[in-house]
């Protein structure tokens, strides 16, 4: 029996991983769960897998969760401390991270320094602190299993290869909603197009990260740190039709890849049962009926936000989480109406053009930078209007 945390309960993942918890009741047992303001859900949650400890966001937020599980023997939390409480309770053996953004991090830390093992879902934990989490797997022995499906796709086809063969990986990429349009049409994008993505159900936030594949910039910045590969050597290929997750090309010119459907409980299951697999009543992948597979090269000038990570990445240092910062902050903005589409991408570059490059050496130094960046994109977005 595994007894498992959750962080983000409710969430896409987080709603995803109880969903393949309750078909193996005899593997998995909820013990933690962490959620933010969605009270109803999160309480449904509760009754439905009767967790020990149970943490929200917001504290003010306790007593009305105390009223809707009256009659629960569960403990419940909040704040930041809440979700620490959490990752590290004591009978937790493995900690799913998919809490959106860079509040992931504290948590996510706390979790692999009490020596859980981590299901990561959660990639700014690596965009904005990679050394410091990739130091502390080491340190604490513990395993860090992706669960993006782009990285969960590398890690299976790394599986039994040495790492001087790698020549590069490829993430691949949908394109999102707009892969299509011109620089033009792009101009009167809105919100409801933005958030209609072609092929996966996800939040908000990382279904506009989609649209503006910033998404596929925090994750080649999260690959650089999974996987100790250049950023050089890590590509992206736009794949429309989101079956071949990723690849791994070798030195002798093979390629490695993982193809399934486009569905996020495979990557889920993966790391929830590594080294093993389990049944998932998913519909199985038919190669026969799925037309054709189709790659190409992103257009950076449409979309400057992949540009802009790679960018990040090689500046080092506090650039990427300057980079998640600011797009958390014009994210917001975005799905608030308050600025246009295109304005997110050119918001960043105004906020990374003025940042001076430092050493990142502690999570103190990371939340400080992140905590500056925020100010000075809420300052920056104010100017252009």
């Amino acid at each position: 029996m595994k007894n498992i945390s959750i962080l983000g309960s409710t969430g896409s993942i987080g709603v995803s991983t109880l969903e393949i918890i309750s078909q193996f009741p005899d593997r998995y047992r909820v013990v933690a769960l962490s959620a933010g303001r969605c009270l109803d859900l999160l309480a449904r949650q509760v009754r439905r897998f009767k967790p020990e400890i149970v943490s929200i966001a917001d504290p003010q937020d306790v007593p009305a969760l105390q009223q809707l599980l009256s009659g629960y023997d569960v403990e419940i939390v909040a704040g930041v401390e809440g979700a620490i409480g959490c990752a590290t309770h004591p009978v937790v053996s493995m900690v799913v991270s998919a809490i959106v953004g860079a509040a992931g991090l504290v948590p996510t830390l706390a979790a692999i320094k009490s020596g859980k093992d981590i299901a990561l879902a959660n990639k700014e934990t690596l965009v904005t602190a990679g050394a410091l989490v990739m130091d502390a797997v080491k340190q604490a022995g513990v395993q860090l299993l992706p669960v993006d499906s782009e990285h969960s796709a590398i890690y299976q086809s790394l599986s039994g290869h040495r790492p001087q063969d790698v020549r590069k990986l490829i993430l691949t990429a949908s394109g999102g909603p707009f892969r299509e349009h011109s620089l033009e049409q792009l101009r009167h994008v809105t919100l409801e197009q933005a958030l209609a993505h072609p092929n996966w159900a996800m939040g908000d936030k990382i279904t506009i990260d989609s649209a503006t594949m910033m998404n596929k910039g925090l994750e080649v910045i999260e690959a650089y740190w999974l996987f100790q590969v250049p950023a050089k050597q890590i590509d992206v290929h736009v794949h429309p039709q989101s079956i071949v997750h990723s690849m791994v090309e070798y030195v002798d010119g093979s390629v490695v890849a993982q193809l399934g459907v486009p569905d996020m409980k495979t990557p889920i299951a993966y790391a929830l049962a590594w080294p093993e697999r389990i049944p998932l009543s998913l519909s199985p992948l038919d190669l026969c009926t799925a037309g054709s597979l189709t790659f190409s090269r992103p257009d950076m000038q449409k979309f400057p936000c992949l540009q802009l990570a790679y960018d990040a990445l090689q500046a080092g240092g506090s650039a990427p989480i300057v980079l998640n910062a600011a797009n958390e902050v014009v994210v917001d903005s975005f799905l608030k109406q308050k600025i246009q589409f295109l304005d997110i991408a050119k918001i960043i570059r105004q906020v990374l053009e003025q940042h001076v490059v430092e050493r990142v050496e502690s999570v103190d130094d990371v939340l400080a930078y992140d905590h500056q960046a925020r100010i000075k994109t809420q300052e920056q977005i104010a100017r252009n209007s």
